[in-house]
């Protein structure tokens, strides 16, 4: 049987595209495109000095707005001149106590959902999962302090009105303990960047995104994420999958325009894993066949480096660049260093190639810690820049107003001018210079051990 077109370019130029993973049908029809990508801000305002570092609740003069801290990133020492810094290996401050927040600048910061989606309550219910020894111990001693007690007390009272309802007259020392302990098992994780605008800006219309990072900055966010990740599996035994996303802007569903990453812990794998584990069972090639090969010879690769594949994705609902991962190993927390830097060069230069004007999702697809079948990490940027209405509720057809090939030529050109201007990882092959060849997603190899 010959493999199916994903992607069938019509002769008035309408674009109809399926996914081969989930079946979706998305139409680009001729004339619907060439509309603003993103909406920027209208009329920027000038910043304001007194408010520089605590614009929102997740800027670094505001660290007790967001629950007690799980972990951070910060800088290295400065080493002596002539000394590489700041390197590859930064260091992780872990449950940083109430009256040490302030003591160093987090880089990046894992601190828990003030409003979670799974909480430690719905594990204790639903599974009897009781709170780790190290993270008791923690909450005891965090609220035995003036600032953690005041912290908490104050974390408890906005999220009692926030859901309307009554406060006590005064929290016990059990109740701020148990609080405490809640947030730190928590399942749902937020990490942090450490800017809210990108340096000396001067207005609010300079926000600082994932692509405004510096490559090894970006580097160490993708690293920091995925120890995120793999302790989030380590603490639960009751956790399948580990949901990893980043929304930027409003309408991507951002609650704030502070570059973050969430992680989701959750007890199923989800429909869309489910499907695409169908596909693999019946052919353990197909994320090389029905993806990269396909897109290779449709002309749809992006850019590569030795490590990661992106390629203009076919068959999303929006547009869509996807990054694989070349490894053997499917599992993030298995990449060798160089591996898991070359992911993260090449989503840092998708990101810096789309800007921060686009609202965009990143998902990672990663495989569950209960699957034995191989699959390559990978991870979906979309641009949000259209809205489902009634003709794909009716239909189940969607439309996209940028087909696979104007996304490749809208990101193409600026990859090339920002490698000139050394803002992505000069390692990066873009377009052409790409090899192309067939099958590198080498993760059918499963290199690596389990996590346990």
């Amino acid at each position: 049987m010959r493999e199916p077109e994903y992607v069938d370019i019509l002769a008035d130029g309408t674009v109809k595209q399926v996914n081969p993973f989930s079946g979706t049908e998305v139409w680009t029809v001729a004339g619907r495109g060439h509309r603003p990508l993103g909406p920027g801000k209208q009329r920027p305002e000038a910043l304001d000095p007194e408010r520089l570092d605590a614009y929102c609740v997740f800027c670094p003069r505001r660290y007790t707005d967001t629950p007690p801290e799980k972990s951070r990133l910060i800088l290295p020492p400065v080493p002596p001149a002539g000394t590489d810094w700041p390197g590859p290996d930064w260091p992780v401050r872990a449950l940083t106590p109430a009256g040490d927040l302030a003591a160093t600048t987090a880089e990046f910061r894992r601190v828990p959902n003030l409003f979670e989606i799974l909480s430690f309550g719905y594990w204790q219910a639903n599974y009897g999962y009781e709170l780790p020894t190290d993270l008791a111990h923690h909450a005891q001693e965090y609220v035995a302090t003036p600032q953690g007690r005041t912290h908490i007390t104050k974390l408890l009272a906005a999220k009692a009105t926030a859901s309307g309802q009554a406060q006590p007259p005064a929290w016990t020392d059990e109740q701020l303990v148990d609080a405490a302990g809640a947030f730190l098992a928590s399942g749902h994780d937020v990490i942090v960047a450490r800017r809210h605008f990108i340096d000396n800006a001067l207005d609010d219309s300079q926000l600082a995104g994932a692509g405004t990072l510096s490559p090894e900055e970006h580097r160490q966010f993708i690293k920091f994420t995925v120890g995120a990740m793999t302790d989030l599996y380590r603490r639960n035994r009751y956790v399948r999958y580990v949901s990893v996303f980043q929304n930027w802007l409003k309408p991507a569903g951002a609650s704030l325009d502070h570059l973050h990453k969430q992680l989701v812990a959750v007890d199923e794998h989800g429909a869309g894993y489910e499907l695409a584990l169908q596909s693999l069972r019946r052919n353990p090639e197909v994320f090389n066949e029905r993806a990269v090969n396909y897109a290779a010879r449709k002309n749809l690769i992006i850019a590569e480096n030795d490590f990661a594949v992106a390629l203009a994705g076919f068959g999303h609902r929006y547009p869509t660049i996807e990054v694989f991962s070349k490894s053997e190993a499917p599992d993030p927390w298995n990449h060798e260093p160089a591996e898991l830097a070359g992911v993260a060069d090449l989503l840092h230069a998708t990101h810096a190639a789309t800007g921060t004007a686009i609202p965009t999702n990143e998902e990672w697809h990663t495989r569950p810690i209960d699957t034995k079948s191989p699959t390559p990490w990978r991870i979906m940027v979309k641009w949000r820049v259209s809205t489902v209405a009634g003709f794909e509720g009716a239909t189940k057809i969607y439309l996209n107003t940028i087909d696979p090939y104007a996304l490749r030529d809208l990101v193409v050109p600026k990859l090339f001018a920002l490698r000139a201007e050394g803002r992505v990882a000069p390692e990066i092959r873009i377009a052409t210079e790409a090899a192309c060849r067939p099958n590198p997603l080498r993760y059918t190899a499963d290199r690596g051990p389990s996590l346990f």
